[in-house]
Parts: structure tokens; C-alpha cells; sequence
């Protein structure tokens, strides 16, 4: 895929009220738009991934994957507050000169469809034909179906939600706690609160993975052993690795993000603004995902016009949604061939 860097130069204004002078969105394309302008598949990335669906979807995108170069024209934006590109926490400030750090004014994902917006106009494109996204993607995939109707042809929303739940929140609000206690997070520098970060991976493993994930990859064998058990250092682990890749200022307010996701907010009510959705839509959930749980997507279906719900097994719980790509695939072609 083709990395690209789009520059908005006007002011925006967030839901918050703040106005920024600009921002930008990195972002990544393979495959070349139709004359039409109508052979779009838009790929929206959860929380900590980048804008190259190849690298995180490798299943799923691709020369003779379901979504294919070839024919179709693929977009994936990095979102806005992440560290791969589009304007963050560690971008620099245009008032002071300095990068934002703590102060940086965090997007909301209708923000961030705003902004998305002002790109797709810039590439050209006059309809999405299908619109793919899980858990934080899905979240920004349902808003834009609502915020325009007429764009999108098909959507699969996977894996997420119409209104960020308690709960939800509630772990996310956790891990912004271990951020908030590490004593370096009140610093102004790069590596900031990354010791806080590591705990707070930890505890979304948690909610990301599931009872029989654990069961299955990290018991113990030895019967013996009273210390060093695999599940602990598998956790510890999983904070290293994304330290390598990812920095706490993003992570903090990118789970802020998070938490603002409603559909209904000014719209009277998620079931009133998910009935504005135009879109053939098919819902897929993950049965043993415990951190968006099917009950999400039923709402989200029983309350989009026409709305199919699809329930797939996976031991991977909530990240099922990135590993079960032959289901998904499935389910989205059978989707795809009944409308013809």
C-alpha cells in the first residue's frame, strides 16, 4: 500500500468546542479509483493499529484477497491521535511551537469522520462501496453511515458498538490510571508514562482476549511450579511489545476517543440515529467476546433498517475480529453475492 500525507489547512472545530488552526491524516492506498468513482473499500483501524491493513489484516487485503488491489480501490486512515502519522499528542502545536503533549485537544470519532470527510472529497470519491471496521473502527464506521447515508453501499461494522459502554469505559479509565501514576507521565517528552502504559496493556489484554484464550496458550504444565507462570509473563510481555511501537500520550487519549463514541449524541437517541443508516448493512459479533458483547451488535442491527447479524465462534474473544479472517471473509462474500 501507498502511504500518503493529507494536509487540511483551515480551522476545524472539535465537538468540544476547541478550534485547531488544521491538522493532517496519514493515510494509505493500493488499487486505482474507477472513473465512476464508486469502487471504494474503506478500512477503519482499531485503537493501536496503523493505516496499512496488510500488515494487521494480511487475511483480508491483498492481491486475490477479499479486498483486492486489482479492483478495488482501498483506503485506511491512520486516525487522528495516534503516533503513525496524522496529527497527535506528539504533533506540534501551531500557538506554542512546541508538541501538544498533555494538551492535546482529542478527537471524538465524529471528529475524526469530519475529518475524514474533507479527504475523501480530495480523493475524488463519490460513493464507498464497502465500508469494514472493528471495535474503534466499527465505532467510526457506524458514525459516518449515519453523518452521510447516501455514501455508503455496504457496511460491516465488526466487533463494536453504537454507544461506548460503562464498562468499556470503565477499562479504558483504568489504564489512563496507570498512565496517571507512573511519575514520569507529567513530563514533557517522548518516552512519558510509558511504564504506566505497559500496566495499562496489560489490563486491555484482559478485556481483548477470553477465559479459554488463556486456557488454551498459557497454562502451566508443570504442576510443580509456584512462580514465572506463563499467563504472567505473557502479560508482561504484551506491555513490552507494544512500548517498541506505540507511545502513552497516544494511547491515553485515543482510549478517550474511545469513551466519547455515541451515535445518538444530538441525534435523539442511538435507535433514532442508527434507523438513518442507508447502507446494506451486515453486523458481525464475536460469541465469546467480552469486551464488546453480542448484545452491541444485536442493538445495532435490530435498529438499522434491513440489518443482518452474524455470530461467529472464536476462542480469541474481542481480537477475534483481526484473527478470524476466514469467517469474516466468508460472511461478507455470501453478504456481498445475495444482493445480486
Amino acid at each position: 500500500m501507498q502511504l500518503s500525507n493529507y494536509k487540511y489547512t483551515k480551522a476545524f472545530t472539535l465537538e468540544s468546542g476547541i478550534t485547531i488552526s488544521g491538522y493532517n491524516l496519514a493515510y494509505s492506498t493500493a488499487g486505482k479509483l474507477n472513473a465512476a468513482g464508486d469502487n471504494v473499500v474503506w478500512i477503519f483501524h482499531a485503537l493501536t493499529a496503523n493505516s496499512n491493513p496488510e500488515e494487521w489484516w494480511q487475511g483480508l487485503v491483498g492481491t486475490d484477497k477479499l479486498f483486492d488491489p486489482i479492483s478495488d480501490f482501498i483506503v485506511c486512515v491512520n486516525m487522528p491521535g495516534s503516533c503513525y502519522g496524522s496529527i497527535g499528542p506528539l504533533s506540534i502545536n501551531k500557538e506554542t511551537n512546541q508538541p501538544f503533549h498533555h494538551e492535546f485537544p482529542f478527537f471524538t470519532p465524529r471528529d475524526m469522520i469530519h475529518s475524514y470527510q474533507a479527504l475523501s472529497k480530495h480523493l475524488g470519491i463519490k460513493k464507498i462501496k464497502i465500508g469494514i471496521g472493528g471495535s474503534m473502527g466499527g465505532q467510526q464506521l457506524l458514525e459516518w453511515a449515519i453523518t452521510e447515508p447516501d455514501l455508503f453501499e455496504n457496511i460491516f461494522p465488526i466487533a463494536t458498538n453504537a454507544v461506548h459502554s460503562a464498562w468499556g469505559r470503565a477499562f479504558n479509565a483504568s489504564q489512563r490510571m496507570c498512565i496517571e501514576a507512573d511519575p514520569t507521565w507529567k513530563n514533557n517528552y517522548i518516552n512519558a508514562g510509558m511504564s504506566g502504559m505497559h500496566i495499562a496493556r496489560s489490563i486491555a489484554l484482559l478485556s481483548y482476549r477470553h477465559y479459554d484464550t488463556y486456557k488454551i496458550s498459557q497454562s502451566d504444565i508443570n504442576e510443580f511450579e509456584l512462580h514465572n507462570y506463563k499467563s504472567e509473563s505473557y502479560q508482561r510481555y504484551q506491555g513490552e511489545k507494544l512500548a517498541k511501537r506505540f507511545n502513552a500520550f497516544s494511547y491515553y487519549f485515543l482510549s478517550k476517543s474511545m469513551d466519547a463514541h455515541d451515535v445518538g449524541r444530538g441525534r435523539g437517541g442511538a435507535e433514532k440515529a442508527l434507523r438513518q443508516i442507508k447502507a446494506k448493512t451486515t453486523v458481525i459479533g464475536l460469541e465469546t467476546d467480552l469486551l464488546f458483547p453480542i448484545r452491541e451488535q444485536k442493538f445495532i442491527a435490530d435498529h438499522i433498517p434491513l440489518a443482518q447479524l452474524n455470530i461467529i465462534h472464536s476462542q480469541y474473544g474481542h481480537d477475534g475480529f483481526l484473527l478470524e479472517y476466514q469467517q469474516i471473509a466468508e460472511i461478507i462474500s455470501e453478504a456481498l453475492v445475495a444482493q445480486y
